[in-house]
């Protein structure tokens, strides 16, 4: 099993997931868990820890592959983040015209690498199960066997997104309460400089 999919453009963004069978109907998101399931009964399986880039990555491979129709969400969601909820209501209610996932309880559930079209396929292509707070193997097995038995069929061509590449981003604030004018921040929101004449 490698970390990247190899043939047909699956899987183009990386993260912390396992590649399986690749004709499955199945992927699982395990949140903070790190499980190991039966890589023949699912495309593919990983934790999910953000609520934004986390939920970006998910979709974008997802919607890669068109066998996959479910999407099984499982394990301990993540403390502060809320990953899980994130991704939850990004399939439930999609997005608001700030980029906010609609509903989502988490930090920062804000979706700015991913097409509108991309969502939307994403939100049509799965059925979402909602197994959050499940950290027994066993009933998450059997869900994906339950979906196994299900399985509509391929949803039709794969829908390949290039992630955006940008390094960083220059936040101005507009308010004489900041510290500063301008931070340079990481895509991960951690400051890399304060721009001169802050």
């Amino acid at each position: 099993m490698s970390l990247m999919g190899e043939h047909l453009g699956l899987y183009p963004w990386g993260g912390h997931f396992v590649e399986g069978n690749r004709s499955s109907c199945v992927a699982v998101v395990t949140l903070s868990e790190e499980f190991e399931l039966p890589a023949d009964k699912v495309a593919l399986y990983g934790s999910m820890k953000t609520e934004n880039l986390g939920v970006e990555k998910v979709a974008a491979n997802v919607i890669s592959n068109p066998n996959i129709r479910f999407l099984i969400v499982c394990g301990t969601d993540v403390r502060g983040h809320r990953s899980g909820d994130s991704l939850i209501n990004l399939h439930k209610n999609g997005i608001d015209g700030n980029n906010r996932v609609i509903g989502a309880k988490s930090a920062i559930p804000f979706i700015e690498n991913l097409p509108a079209e991309a969502i939307e396929r994403f939100r049509g292509q799965v059925e979402l199960v909602d197994l959050v707070g499940v950290t027994d193997v066993e009933e998450i097995v059997e869900s994906i066997v339950s979906c196994l038995g299900r399985n509509p069929g391929s949803f039709g061509e794969p829908m390949v997104v290039e992630p955006v590449s940008r390094d960083r981003v220059v936040v101005t604030f507009h308010t004489d309460l900041a510290l500063h004018a301008k931070l340079d921040l990481d895509l991960y929101g951690v400051v890399a400089s304060v721009p001169e004449g802050n």
